[in-house]
Formats: structure tokens, C-alpha cells, sequence
């Protein structure tokens, strides 16, 4: 065989090999989608992965986020499941209006997001919540207990004992907003407030991405973001006082329940993830290498334990 030939067939399998490793390649980002759809009056933005006709997950965010949050979370369950995540009103990408033109409650941002399930026709789902999700997912459950098959927490309180000693000077907020708002917001709403509920205590911040907190300042320095977040954290206090009314739906419901918990978390304290251990004895609760925001470190970890815990509740391999 002659020098021509050799190459000719090196180059004839090596075309061949490219196209086979790219094969053995499936990013499950194909199945992400992003919408805006009008609920009250409002464009309401969310975040849609995973087949339509599969076991659906709502994905409830937290504060100062929005559903860009969940972003590393969707691609590792979306060959199996129909994700949805929205942006509440006021935040990420959904409408903005003032304080004066919308109530700034969770008792509203519960309505609304419930009333984006009913148009998206969400009648059976897993809430998966986090930090404000917890109370804006309580109160969709109360409100329609039919439609909730399971929840999986991150990171969102039910229980007092969750509360770290920074709610020592929040609380002082809820009881005199007046004077006590400027040290509201140095301990809530600036960048190294912004930074720290990111990072935490955790012992490797080189793991942490810095756009995720200047992202996260840069919305909260929007025109009107001030005046909306203290407004809406005010209305915080209204969750505390729900507390025992939430336990009581979990003592009496009992619904598969998966904690997933970043230990690192600054504002909520792993003795708030054990709590649910008192209202659901059945609970799986983790206790996680990260943070508040957990995904930021231990993406695939959750993303494992929440494969396994949705499998089994379809009786399939996760």
C-alpha cells in the first residue's frame, strides 16, 4: 500500500471518527425554552425545559435571584422532566411595576404564580423551592393541596429555629421600618451583603462565580428595586406568622418531601432542614458542601439526589 492510499484512509477514518464522538454528545439545553405571558396585567417571564407530556417541576427562586438560578439544575433533568421556572413580579425578567401599582406581597406573588400554573394548565406537579420560594410555594400548596404530588426544598425556612442571628437586626425592620430601614439595607441588600449570602462560610470561595453576586447587585440597583425589595421584605413577617400553619399542612399532608440544604448558608441554619424531620418524619434531608444558594457548588449533588427522589416517585430508574 502506498503512501497516497495510507493517507487517503487516514483522513477517511478520522472524518468518520468526528461525527461519532459528536454523537456520544446530548446537551438537553436543546429543550430550553424561554416565555413571557401576560397574568393581571403583568409579562411574566419563565424558564421551560424537558418534555411537555413528562412529570412536571415547578421551580420556585429566591432572593435577590430570579429563575436564572436554576439555569445548571434544568439540563441535568430535563430528559426526564417538564421544568418550569418563573421570575416573580419585580424580578429577573418579568414586569417591574411600582409599589403603588402592585401589591408587593407573597400573598400576590403566590397568586400570580399560581394563576401562570392554571394558563400553563399545571394541575400535577413537584414544587421545588428556595429562600423566597419556600413561602410563595407554601402558599400555592395551601391554596391548591390537589395539585402538589411532592416538594423538594433548598434552602427555604418553615421553621423559627431556621432563622440565623443576621434576623436579629430584619426583625428590628418589620418592627420599626422607619428608622430602622437604612441598616436594612446594609444587611440585605448591598453588594457585600450580595456577596456574602453566596459565599457564606464555606471553605473554598474560589468555587464561586463573582458574576453571580454582581449580577445579582446589578438587579437590585435597578430604578425602583430599592423601594420594591424593602416593601416586599417588610410583608416577610407575614411568613414567620405562617410558620405553624404551614408545619400543620406538612403533619397532615405528609407529602414526599427531599431537603437538599447548603450548610455554608449564612442567613438560614441547617437546624432549619432538620425541622421538617418533626412535621414529616419521612423526610430525606441532606446536608450539603455549599451554600444558600446550594447550586453554586453542588450542582451535580443536587441534581442526583433530585433524580432519584422524582424516579421513585414514578416507580422508574432515575
Amino acid at each position: 500500500m502506498n503512501m497516497s492510499t495510507l493517507l487517503s484512509l487516514s483522513a477517511i477514518m478520522a472524518s468518520m471518527a468526528l461525527p461519532a464522538s459528536a454523537q456520544d454528545l446530548h446537551s438537553s439545553r436543546r429543550s430550553i425554552s424561554y416565555h413571557t405571558v401576560d397574568i393581571q396585567g403583568l409579562k411574566i417571564f419563565y424558564r421551560e425545559a424537558g418534555p411537555v407530556d413528562a412529570p412536571t417541576v415547578l421551580l420556585l427562586h429566591g432572593f435577590p435571584s430570579s429563575s436564572r438560578m436554576w439555569e445548571p439544575l434544568l439540563p441535568l433533568l430535563a430528559d426526564k422532566y417538564h421544568l418550569i421556572a418563573p421570575d416573580y413580579p419585580g424580578f429577573g425578567n418579568s414586569s417591574v411595576p411600582s409599589p403603588s401599582d402592585f401589591s408587593y406581597t407573597f400573598d400576590n406573588l403566590a397568586n400570580v404564580i399560581g394563576e401562570l400554573t392554571t394558563k400553563l394548565g399545571l394541575n400535577d406537579y413537584v414544587l421545588f423551592m428556595q429562600d423566597y420560594g419556600g413561602p410563595v410555594g407554601f402558599r400555592m400548596a395551601l391554596s391548591h393541596p390537589e395539585r402538589v404530588r411532592a416538594i423538594i426544598i433548598q434552602n427555604a425556612v418553615s421553621h423559627e429555629q431556621g432563622l440565623s442571628p443576621l434576623w436579629i437586626a430584619r426583625k428590628k425592620y418589620w418592627a420599626d421600618p422607619a428608622h430602622e430601614l437604612e441598616a436594612l439595607k446594609a444587611n440585605f441588600t448591598s453588594l457585600e451583603a450580595t456577596r456574602q449570602r453566596h459565599l457564606g462560610t464555606s471553605p473554598r470561595p474560589e468555587r464561586y462565580d463573582p458574576d453571580t453576586w454582581i449580577d445579582e447587585y446589578a438587579f437590585l440597583t435597578r430604578p425602583g428595586q430599592p423601594e420594591i425589595q424593602t416593601t416586599l421584605f417588610l410583608d416577610y413577617r407575614t411568613n414567620v406568622a405562617s410558620y405553624p400553619k404551614w408545619q400543620d399542612w406538612l403533619r397532615k399532608t405528609r407529602p414526599p418531601t427531599l431537603v437538599v440544604w447548603g450548610k455554608y448558608d449564612p442567613s438560614f441554619t441547617v437546624a432549619g432542614a432538620m425541622a421538617y424531620r418533626n412535621d414529616v418524619p419521612d423526610a430525606e434531608v441532606h446536608i450539603l458542601e455549599a451554600g444558600h444558594f446550594a447550586l453554586d457548588e453542588a450542582t451535580d449533588e443536587i441534581a442526583s439526589l433530585a433524580r432519584d427522589f422524582l424516579a421513585r416517585l414514578d416507580g422508574r430508574k432515575g
